[in-house]
């Protein structure tokens, strides 16, 4: 009897003593891991080619997720043209550097005009 007892006590302070033991092997908290990041881009390509021009920005909000980053201006009228509302919206579609963060140069953007798609890519990006 006393062997059990003394073997139920050194049981309960070794496990005890182990519940506060934790290992945590990867990155810092608060940072995805590259999977994450593989399947954020893979997902933003699938739904880039999905996109049409003239779509309503708010089809292409539900479509693409929350942006990156963005962008927004107002242009001036003038006698040959009518003010605009540009918005740029960047969205992660390719790997760049392995720090953890998303730059822009990481994004494709996709620009917005008046409420309407009116391209995406660089070259879209360029002309506005």
């Amino acid at each position: 009897m006393k062997s059990k007892l003394g073997l139920a006590f050194l049981m309960a302070a070794t496990s005890l003593s182990l519940s506060g033991c934790v290992f945590h092997v990867g990155g810092s908290e608060g940072k995805h891991s590259d999977s994450y990041w593989e399947t954020q881009q893979q997902t933003n390509r699938a739904n880039l080619s999905k996109l049409t021009m003239g779509m309503a920005r708010d089809q292409v909000t539900i479509l693409m997720g929350t942006a990156d980053f963005s962008e927004a201006y107002v242009t001036q009228a003038d006698a040959e043209s009518p003010k605009k509302e540009v918005n740029v919206l960047f969205y992660r579609t390719q790997w760049s550097k392995g720090d953890g963060k998303t730059t822009k140069d990481e994004c494709t953007p996709v620009v917005i005009s008046d409420n309407k798609l009116v391209g995406w890519g660089d070259t879209a990006y360029q002309k506005i």
